[in-house]
């Protein structure tokens, strides 16, 4: 029985994958005849089938900003970025995209010490980092192994610094997933997909107008209160918004 199971779980698994790669192909023969819309409409089906993958939201952001669409091209991109981080690719086409937005924010200053902080912490995802951890764990092992079989004591010398080399490469590896998992936990980010957003001090329509944001514009959720979320730019600025206005990045 348990063995009929596994079969029918790897049939159905081949059957979504197959399924999956001919809207793949058949969304690209349509984006490479101008057929924007179509293309999306099949790159959104493999979604709906269960695969989140950067190429995917990329080829979505792609045919968004084809459409002249800027917040859809935007928030594709920026959901490309946070599964693949170091993509030149999407970097380069959301620089694109954002270019064609109305606001323009400068960023807090930051230290030289917390910029090397997000530089060595941020050159991985937390799932990469788990995944170079669990490489150098094995490494470890083997060389752990070696050292205990090899004869010569140059070999065993090698075997023995490989594997307390590679154990605290493991452990760095480990802290540094930790780290980019509580970042990523604690950074909440959304995308603007209205035209003019007129942006309230306070969580209700009756209180002033702190600033206007525009479609396209990135902005980090810090709270919520009934229908409203409190949002803060990356030039510090914080109001509050009617949550249906923006459209979280973190949803998948």
């Amino acid at each position: 029985m348990k063995k009929l199971i596994i079969l029918l779980l790897m049939l159905l698994s081949f059957t979504a994958n197959a399924q999956n790669e001919a809207l793949f192909n058949r969304a690209t023969t349509y984006y490479n005849e101008g057929e924007y819309e179509k293309a999306s409409e099949n790159y959104f089906k493999i979604i709906e089938n269960g695969e989140h993958s950067a190429a995917v939201y990329y080829n979505i952001g792609n045919c968004y900003y084809k459409l002249n669409q800027i917040a859809p091209s935007i928030y594709y991109y920026e959901k490309a970025l946070l599964l693949k981080p170091n993509d030149k690719e999407i970097k380069n086409n959301l620089a694109y995209a954002q270019n064609m937005t109305l606001d323009a924010f400068e960023p807090l200053p930051e230290t030289s010490l917390s910029r090397l902080y997000k530089n060595i912490t941020g050159f991985l995802s937390f799932d990469q980092w788990s995944y170079a951890a669990v490489f150098f764990v094995f490494l470890f092992v083997l060389a752990y192994i070696l050292f205990y079989y090899l004869r010569y004591s140059t070999h065993k010398r090698i075997a023995f610094i490989a594997s307390i080399t590679s154990f605290f490469i493991a452990v760095f590896c480990i802290v540094f997933a930790l780290i980019q998992f509580q970042d990523f936990e604690a950074d909440i980010p959304a995308i603007v997909f209205s035209e003019e957003l007129i942006v309230k001090s306070e969580p209700n329509n009756r209180s002033s107008q702190a600033f206007i944001l525009h479609e396209g514009t990135k902005v980090y959720v810090l709270d919520q209160l009934d229908d409203w979320k409190k949002i803060k730019l990356k030039d510090g600025k914080t109001g509050w918004v009617p949550s249906n206005e923006i459209k979280l990045l973190k949803d998948f």
